[in-house]
């Protein structure tokens, strides 16, 4: 049964893994994203439901519009394909793992925090690829997850009775928010207010879990983006000047943080005699 879930899931991000690739492109330039329909760059020519399904039909038509062969992105389907991983690996985690017990229980209660979690993969994927290519945290997309996380939270807290998973989410945010806020405050030219308020979103979803994973995916941020600038610097494709997006790894760092952060944690302590 949990492999059935795992990928219908798997599916689903598919599908999602689609309509992220016309959010990324869309909302920074403040378009709509329900209309007008998808059409080709190059021709303009709306695109037909046949030629719109995702992975197949860009691999049916072998990466061209139908209509005047203009070539269009791999970068399509690897989203499409690569959510629907991100889709099957997050639930994977939550029904084999079990790391959704304890806050939320089950029945309802584990069927929305499996909802939230599939929401902010959603979510890191959009923004992830926006702030590479723009530099920038659209507000559209950001805002709205505060309001998307706490109610399903708090909704999860009517249903179990446990309030205590919702005080932690409440502290992880603000504790979160505030640090990033204090990094932008004291050193501006290295950390945006797109990062901060990126930064409690983050914490909501990290201090539902626990201390350990939110300890673990925050400092998980700062020490692979702090390789990776490394790297950069040192195959001199960037200067120490040279900006760099930090979103992506605020992201990725979180997604440690869910996926082994507890794991890590209780490791760390336990390498010290203190758990």
């Amino acid at each position: 049964m949990d492999a059935a879930f795992i990928a219908v899931a798997g599916i689903f991000g598919i599908l999602i893994g689609s309509f992220l690739n016309v959010v990324v492109y869309r909302v920074p330039n403040g378009r709509s994203i329900v209309s007008p329909p998808s059409a080709c760059p190059g021709c303009g020519a709306l695109i037909r439901p046949v030629d719109n399904i995702p992975v197949i039909s860009w691999l049916k038509l072998r990466g061209r519009c139908r209509q005047c062969r203009t070539s269009i992105s791999v970068r399509y389907p690897v989203v499409e394909f690569g959510t629907g991983v991100f889709f099957s690996a997050t639930v994977g985690w939550a029904l084999l793992d079990k790391p959704l017990a304890a806050p939320a229980g089950s029945g309802v209660g584990l069927a929305l925090a499996v909802v939230a979690y599939l929401y902010l993969a959603a979510v890191s994927v959009a923004l992830a690829l926006i702030d590479l290519d723009t530099h920038t945290l659209p507000d559209r997309i950001v805002l709205p997850s505060y309001i998307v996380g706490a109610s399903l939270f708090g909704t999860i807290s009517v249903v179990t009775g446990d309030y205590g998973s919702l005080l932690g989410a409440c502290v992880g945010m603000g504790a979160l928010w505030l640090f990033y806020f204090l990094l932008a405050v004291v050193y501006p030219g290295g950390m945006g207010f797109g990062d901060v308020k990126l930064a409690g979103v983050l914490g909501l979803f990290l201090g539902w879990l626990g201390w350990g994973p939110l300890v673990v995916g925050a400092f998980a941020a700062f020490l692979l983006g702090g390789m990776y600038a490394i790297v950069l610097v040192v195959t001199r494709q960037a200067s120490r000047k040279s900006g760099i997006p930090f979103g992506p790894w605020m992201l990725i760092g979180a997604w440690v943080g869910i996926f082994g952060g507890q794991q890590l944690w209780t490791a760390y302590l336990g390498a010290f005699g203190l758990s």
